[in-house]
């Protein structure tokens, strides 16, 4: 395997786009800024270097290249893969009803003996990212296929995302890479760092991922009266609130992210399903805790095992992270790459929603987040 990793900013690069490492199994993964005029002189060229190749990318709320954080970037990976094969399948998404479908079909086409992962990068408004996973779930629940990504963003401003397709910015769009080959390695780890407040409420009122009542209030309402003077500013303040959820059946408790508000219904959309009967707390961060979440993501067993292959590693953490640590963001990143040597090349964004297996192995959606996936090919004997 191959890899090289290139940044654009400020209408330049940092090094000339290799284009011997062009090929029908070569993989182009592209992070940039949601306002995509600034990039797509960039994109434009990434598109004639890279004919052959394989490209994906999305909208993000923040560009990660090595231990950095850029904005109004474009962040990319190259990867040639010598010994691997590598298939995308793009779905339409018409509305986030449609998401368990969209994630079955797109998990059924790229189904195959010897699939090893998927990676997947979403629209980030328009998508039900609970939805999407169990799709996949229902069509990968016997095997030990590994399913990592991400949602798209556009920074604190929730008004569009983009995913590449066909070489364009589209909104509405699901793309998803099945990585095969027993040559192929996938490590994968997630952390986030938040701790509850409050007391425990009940969710009363939902459906799917729209939540309208808390403990037979509206949610809302009841959000506001935590947020007192930050209400003003939500969908993005909420960022500094998520939620947590456990539903009856779980072992576990999940975060979840507001996307947007309706004041005439008193509702709030999440990136995830909030399902009636779930108990939900708010949720703060400091600063210790994420960063010691962002170091505990590269620390995990699967990661830690791996941090000396010449691997990709895509890192993809959550725009509230971003907001609650503002210029101290790099410092989560710092965190993660000071757990692994110079062979891993690392590039990434920060997102509306990561998505990574659970203990059980079945892939889920998760916010607030640091998300890892390092890829890498078996080094010739």
């Amino acid at each position: 395997m191959i890899r090289k990793t290139y940044l654009y900013e400020n209408s330049s690069w940092n090094d000339v786009l290799d284009s011997s490492l062009d090929s029908p199994n070569t993989l182009v993964i592209c992070f940039g800024s949601s306002a995509y005029n600034l990039i797509k002189n960039a994109m434009e060229e990434v598109y004639h270097v890279f004919t052959n190749s394989i490209i994906i990318g999305c909208s993000t709320a923040g560009e990660i290249y090595n231990n950095e954080l850029y904005e109004n970037s474009l962040s990319i990976a190259v990867i040639k893969f010598e010994k691997s094969k590598i298939k995308l399948e793009i779905q339409e998404l018409n509305n986030s009803e449609e998401s368990f479908d969209v994630g079955i079909d797109l998990a059924n086409n790229l189904f195959e003996d010897d699939l090893q992962g998927i990676f997947i990068l979403s629209d980030g408004l328009n998508v039900n990212g609970s939805q999407l996973t169990k799709g996949f779930n229902f069509i990968l629940k016997d095997s030990d296929v590994i399913v990592t990504g991400g949602l798209a963003g556009d920074d604190d401003k929730f008004e569009k995302t983009w995913v590449i397709i066909d070489n364009k910015p589209k909104s509405n769009y699901v793309s998803a890479i099945g990585l095969y080959g027993d040559e192929l390695n996938i490590a994968h780890g997630s952390q986030g760092g938040w701790s509850k407040f409050g007391i425990k409420r009940t969710v009363t009122k939902s459906s799917h991922h729209i939540l309208y009542e808390l403990d037979n209030k509206p949610a809302l309402e009841v959000y506001k009266t935590y947020l007192g003077l930050n209400s003003k500013d939500l969908p993005a303040s909420g960022l500094y609130y998520p939620l947590m959820i456990k539903e009856e059946q779980d072992t576990h408790e999940k975060v979840r992210t507001i996307l947007a508000i309706d004041e005439k219904e008193g509702s709030i959309t999440f990136a995830g399903d909030i399902p009636v009967g779930s108990d939900v707390m708010f949720m703060k961060a400091s600063y210790n805790q994420l960063i010691r979440g962002a170091n505990d993501a590269a620390s995990s067993k699967s990661i830690k095992e791996h941090e000396n292959e010449k691997a990709i590693n895509l890192a993809i953490s959550c725009v509230g992270r971003k907001l609650v640590l503002g210029q101290q963001s790099e410092e989560e990143i710092e965190a993660v790459t000071k757990n692994f040597s110079d062979n891993i090349l690392q590039v990434g964004y920060y997102s509306y929603g990561e998505i990574s297996p659970l203990v059980s192995g079945d892939c889920d959606l998760h916010n607030q987040t640091m998300t890892l996936t390092l890829l890498w090919e078996c080094e010739n004997d």
